[in-house]
């Protein structure tokens, strides 16, 4: 499957094409333009329904968490009225990426790509997909799904925007030194452009990034100014949890402990620590370190 994705993200260009997830080219068609022909019109019942459900399953996906198996049984009927294209299976992937279901989404996108070539031209079907691939254990393809998707976000709605631009940052950061001038403007566009907790987030990211590229200075000023309060208690909800795929969860450690270095040192080393536990050998190990046995001297002592 894996040798599928690397195909098919090579052929995604940096530019979105007409396919559209919510309106693909067969429902376009039947809207009278040019591209209706004798055959379309023959089908139109059946292909009037199959853009009907198309249209229903992709306003149930912006409803609540128990809609999304709605979608999944929507997507599978319009499937069956009319065999053959892509957009059923765009929607099934979407819908199960946002039930957690990311092996069996990426399945549906890779078979949504090979039905037709530009199926996933769409943000929100290459936003699915670059989740589904960070989640599923391919970084490298996610990257590069992410690099495709992050001149479109537009298009996507403000979670989802803030979401895919705090996914690539952690992704660039976590190739090491070497990600850190791809991460630090990413971040920088998603504390600037997002809200609530995802902004807080993002200016937590942005400030990790810099103090890791050796630029303390503004790394501290960043957080002194917009960063109030105990960080544990905003990373450790479910909004923020969401923003982080498995791997990049010990992060959250790491975010939380250069937080608390101005206010509790104690508290900031036992963060590193968790970070330390969690990511003994990777990229970022020899900082966290060098935080957890000599932070003191970066801000107070806190408390006892």
């Amino acid at each position: 499957m894996l040798s599928v994705v690397v195909v098919l993200l090579a052929q995604i260009g940096p530019t979105a094409g007409a396919w559209s997830s919510a309106r693909p080219p067969e429902c376009v068609a039947i809207d009278g333009g040019r591209g209706a022909n004798i055959w379309e019109r023959a089908k139109a019942p059946e292909l009037h329904r199959y853009c009907d459900l198309l249209a229903n399953g992709a306003a149930k996906l912006a409803g609540s968490a128990g809609q999304r198996q709605d979608v999944v049984e929507i997507a599978q009927r319009a499937d069956k009225l009319v065999p053959g294209h892509a957009a059923p299976s765009v929607l099934m992937g979407r819908a199960l990426m946002r039930m957690g279901r990311f092996e069996e989404a990426l399945t549906a996108l890779n078979e949504a790509k090979k039905r037709e070539e530009r199926a996933l031209d769409d943000p929100y079907a290459l936003h699915a997909l670059a989740r589904a691939l960070l989640r599923t254990g391919h970084p490298v393809e996610a990257s590069q799904a992410y690099r495709s998707l992050l001149p479109r976000t537009s298009s996507l709605t403000l979670a989802d925007r803030s979401a895919a631009t705090i996914e690539a940052g952690l992704l660039a950061m976590d190739k090491g030194a070497a990600g850190l001038d791809e991460a630090v403007p990413i971040f920088r566009q998603a504390a600037r452009d997002s809200q609530d907790v995802a902004q807080i987030v993002g200016l937590l990211c942005l400030a990790l990034a810099l103090d890791r590229a050796g630029d303390e200075g503004e790394a501290r000023a960043l957080l002194a100014e917009r960063a109030r309060g105990d960080m544990r208690t905003v990373l450790s909800g479910p909004q923020a949890k969401d923003l982080f795929a498995p791997d990049f969860l010990p992060e959250t450690h790491a975010l939380a402990a250069l937080a608390l270095e101005s206010t509790d040192m104690n508290a900031a080393r036992e963060s590193w620590r968790r970070y330390l536990a969690a990511r003994p050998t990777g990229p970022w190990a020899a900082h966290a370190r060098a935080h957890e046995s000599g932070g003191a001297k970066r801000g107070t002592q806190g408390r006892p």
